[in-house]
């Protein structure tokens, strides 16, 4: 008798609030790696293909709303509600002074710049072999800053708002907005392709994709519910992912927006979604405080029984060695912070 094909996730607990972002890194020589960040101002580091846990980032005062890693998977990016965007190495911490929220964070792809935005409606870069310098502003946003993102070899960098529709493309030599991809509702999630054609948005109940090289919309696709993020497979680009307010993650054909598979799980909306840089798996961030990472194809129940085995425990074993002979023991230093506000941790 043929065993029942089931699409069971591995389950990464760990965060205590609302997992708010997710970043994966492309793959190393020590496998490929998954930050997450969350409204407990605790960002984790995890294995992205077993989902184990491999270390914390502790220092932040207040929910954490970005992350991510550079290319090199060597250092890390996080923004949060008390007021600082930290560069975490190994050993090393920068804090870069906000005067309010950060919401989003980036790398650029040389690694050598971090983007951040936030509530003051402005965009900085910051030049990270310089970490004392004083940042690189362009013009002023037109709204809070939602979303950031690098293109065209860090030529051009784009940014969504929380109180406006659009995506807004700048080039980083004038300091100006060059384009504006138009769209009716705020862009909640805003995501350049591994190959650098295509940018993802989500925004309301509609999935979008753009030409990164001519910003035309190419497709445009009504979702069952109102989405917060969505992503593109990387390695192939037929199909992708989109979860929202109903708490399921759908996946879709790319080419004609037909759903392939729905997968329940979560116990909250769903508020980040991430392909994994191979495209054999992906990952899904809820208000529940759980990650689930989902392999791409239905698994068996035995596949199933070993994944769990192996991955749904969490903090047992990493598995890029390397990386965790650094990391242990590691812990960011309480260094307080002057404009700390009761209220941070909690908007």
């Amino acid at each position: 008798m043929d065993k029942k094909r089931v699409a069971v996730p591995l389950v990464c607990h760990g965060h205590s609030r609302p997992v708010v972002d997710l970043f994966y890194s492309p793959v190393t020589t020590d496998g490929f790696f998954l930050i997450s960040a969350s409204k407990d101002s605790n960002p984790m580091l995890r294995n992205g293909e077993t989902g184990d846990w491999i270390g914390t980032f502790e220092g932040h005062k207040g929910a954490v709303w970005s992350c991510c890693l550079d290319t090199n998977a060597l250092r890390a990016a996080t923004g949060s509600a008390d007021f600082t965007a930290y560069e975490l190495i190994i050993s090393l911490l920068h804090s870069f002074e906000h005067k309010h929220i950060v919401r989003a964070s980036a790398f650029s792809e040389d690694t050598h710049l971090l983007l951040t935005g936030g509530i003051e409606k402005i965009l900085r870069m910051y030049d990270l072999n310089r970490p004392d310098a004083p940042p690189t502003e362009v013009d002023k946003s037109p709204g809070s800053v939602r979303t950031v993102a690098w293109l065209h070899s860090d030529q051009t960098i784009l940014s969504s708002c929380t109180d406006m529709g659009g995506v807004r493309l700048w080039d980083i030599r004038s300091g100006k907005i060059v384009q504006t991809l138009e769209t009716e509702s705020s862009v909640t999630s805003a995501e350049v392709s591994q190959d650098g054609r295509y940018i993802t948005t989500a925004d309301g109940s509609t999935v979008k994709f753009w030409d990164a090289n001519y910003f035309g919309l190419v497709k445009s696709y009504n979702m069952p519910c109102t989405v917060e993020s969505a992503s593109l497979e990387p390695k192939y680009g037929n199909k992708f992912i989109a979860g929202g307010e109903d708490m399921w993650i759908r996946v879709f054909d790319f080419h004609t927006g037909e759903e392939i598979a729905c997968n329940k799980g979560h116990h909250g909306p769903v508020h980040c979604v991430r392909f994994s840089p191979g495209g054999e798996s992906y990952a899904s961030g809820s208000e529940d405080g759980t990650i689930r990472i989902w392999q791409t194809g239905p698994l068996t129940q035995d596949d199933a029984e070993a994944l769990t085995a192996n991955g749904s425990a969490g903090k047992v074993k990493a598995t890029a060695e390397e990386v965790s002979r650094k990391i242990e023991g590691f812990q960011i230093e309480d260094e307080g912070n002057p404009r700390e506000k009761e209220e941070a941790g909690n908007e």
